[in-house]
């Protein structure tokens, strides 16, 4: 068993010396440390309890320097809030007596993989930080970096969290596990369901426009939107679809600005590991079905009704462009709300985001690739002397806070105003598979007056509030963008996307076979040259038909029969 008994920070002894408090330094406030001067047998079960449970308090605070994965742009943290001391930290300093130190703070994209790389490279990791891959994982193991976490696992994570873990099936710890053992603790990404059209309904309304509900009908919505200019932006201006130049998404269901929906139209389903007509194990992107998807974004980038600018844009020119009004349509999760249509309804009120969600068949139905059940991992530095905080971490946040109904008025607030998730320590979110529609239901029955309201736990509580709040505006002159977020994206986009007709296409790999580590990254720019160049119609359709055979030829088709070998 791991645990200290001297001390666990820099100063603590020093700290005990001059007054019993610890300065802490870089946040700006003073620590409280507990007395050490109790006697040793209770002092060493007050170590060994918070070291071999979920909720047991540590009689000293425990400090550790974390790697920092941010959305610095998006945060909306109060102001004198840092990443080192806000509603979270507080609240887990006051719940465990645990303090992050951070090595770095870097936005989740590629400066933080980079950071990241380099921190491996020179072995001189922080003692805690999110890994955004597996490949990154496999690296960390394979060079002996990090600590083995099955034991704490066991100890140190409630009932709550295992069973959380249970709900997606084994599959999911499987990903963190080597020669069996748990070897870093996996995300959770809960089911979000199928992408939704994102429209202005008041450009709709000032053009006559109705209410899509295939991509036929999004193709209209979009000509009318660049062709008369609704949004007043000037001839020519207005931009029609907005997307990411990835086009798809790799994790199973889009994330915004992708056009997974328009592919799932003709059956396509690109980036993932599917079961073809043939019902083999077969990959999305090189099915006839995803030519026909190609050929039709073809048309909507040559036509306009596709930005013509796809090609260069970022997230926050994407952000951008919607809140500045100079675009009114894109497709994304339920969540769009909250990031970015809340600013957009704070730039110009008088904009009007309504969600749609659109058939891909005849029948009314709308399918959607499962998603990887994880793509990032906590780590622990080997060596480190107390792993176990990554747990109990997780169980504070993820169990006691969030369904035990433990919280602070603060961290409700930090809920109504869309405080972005990572101001938590570990970047990461953990909860059950179904939790969307668990929570959807209970706000609609609860507002419905069919449960008392204080069944809600304090997620679900903070979003009751404001969707009370938003609903009692009938006039929607006194209601905030925050509270509009709230509603619009757990009541109105979550019904529309709740029901029979949601089909989830089973996705069968996630992982990396031995020709993957060293052609994979080959074939992936192979794909996305080729897509983006028919897309633009640098070249022809045909085109494909080369692509395929090229990404068989390359190692695409050793790939496939390793796949199908790890999957049956």
């Amino acid at each position: 068993m791991r645990f200290k008994k001297k001390k666990t920070v820099k100063g603590v002894v020093l700290a005990l010396a001059i007054g019993g408090t610890f300065v802490a330094g870089g946040c700006g406030r003073t620590l409280p440390v507990e007395e050490s001067s109790r006697p040793g047998q209770v002092y060493e079960n007050t170590w060994e309890n918070a070291s071999s449970t979920p909720f047991g308090k540590y009689p000293q605070t425990v400090e550790y320097t974390l790697g920092k994965m941010t959305e610095a742009a998006n945060s909306h943290m109060p102001e004198g809030d840092t990443y080192e001391n806000n509603a979270y930290t507080r609240f887990l300093y006051k719940e465990l007596n645990v303090q992050n130190r951070n090595a770095f703070e870097i936005d989740g994209n590629d400066d933080y993989k980079e950071k990241v790389a380099i921190s491996i490279a020179s072995r001189k990791l922080p003692d805690i930080m999110v890994v955004d891959d597996e490949q990154t994982l496999k690296q960390l193991v394979d060079k002996d970096l990090i600590e083995d976490l099955t034991d704490v696992y066991e100890k140190c994570t409630s009932d709550r969290i295992k069973k959380i873990y249970q709900s997606y099936g084994r599959q999911i710890l499987d990903h963190a596990t080597f020669d069996g053992r748990l070897m870093a603790l996996p995300e959770t990404n809960i089911d979000n369901g199928p992408s939704l059209f994102w429209v202005r309904k008041d450009w709709m309304d000032r053009l006559g426009l109705k209410a899509p509900s295939t991509v036929s009908d999004v193709q209209k919505i979009l000509k009318a939107f660049v062709e008369k200019d609704p949004g007043r932006n000037g001839k020519g201006k207005t931009i029609g679809l907005v997307t990411r130049p990835e086009l798809t998404g790799d994790c199973g269901y889009a994330q915004e600005y992708q056009t997974d929906i328009i592919f799932a139209s003709f059956g396509a389903f690109p980036q993932q590991w599917i079961k073809d007509k043939h019902h083999k194990v077969s990959y999305g992107s090189i099915q006839p079905e995803a030519k026909k998807a190609l050929a039709t974004l073809r048309k909507m980038y040559k036509s306009g009704q596709l930005d013509r600018d796809f090609l260069v844009r970022n997230s926050n020119n994407l952000v951008d462009l919607i809140v500045q009004g100079k675009c009114g349509a894109f497709f994304g999760p339920w969540w769009a709300p909250n990031n970015p249509l809340m600013e957009s309804m704070q730039a110009d009120p008088v904009a009007s985001w309504v969600p749609y969600l659109i058939a891909t068949d005849k029948k009314g139905n709308t399918s959607f690739a499962a998603q990887n059940p994880t793509g990032k991992y906590v780590v622990v530095r080997k060596g480190y002397e107390h792993p176990e905080i990554v747990m109990k971490i997780t169980s504070v946040l993820f169990d006691k806070m969030t369904y035990g109904q433990k919280g602070t008025e603060e961290l409700e607030d930090y809920y109504k105003k869309n405080v972005d998730p990572t101001a938590r320590p570990l970047s990461i979110n953990v909860d059950y598979k179904n939790a969307l529609d668990i929570c959807y239901r209970d706000l609609v029955d609860v507002i419905g007056g069919g449960k008392d309201p204080s069944s809600l736990d304090l997620l679900e509580g903070s979003y009751y509030s404001a969707c009370k709040d938003y609903i009692m505006d009938v006039n929607r002159q006194m209601s905030s963008p925050v509270e509009w977020a709230a509603y619009t994206s757990r009541i109105t986009a979550c019904r529309a996307i709740s029901g029979d007709h949601i089909i989830e296409i089973p996705s069968y790999f996630y992982g990396e076979t031995k020709t993957m580590k060293t052609n994979w990254w080959k074939l992936q720019e192979l794909e996305r040259q080729a897509y983006l160049s028919i897309v633009t119609g640098d070249k022809p359709l045909s085109y494909f038909d080369t692509f395929v055979k090229t990404w068989k030829k390359e190692g695409g088709e050793q790939i496939t029969r390793e796949v199908a070998e790890d999957h049956f």
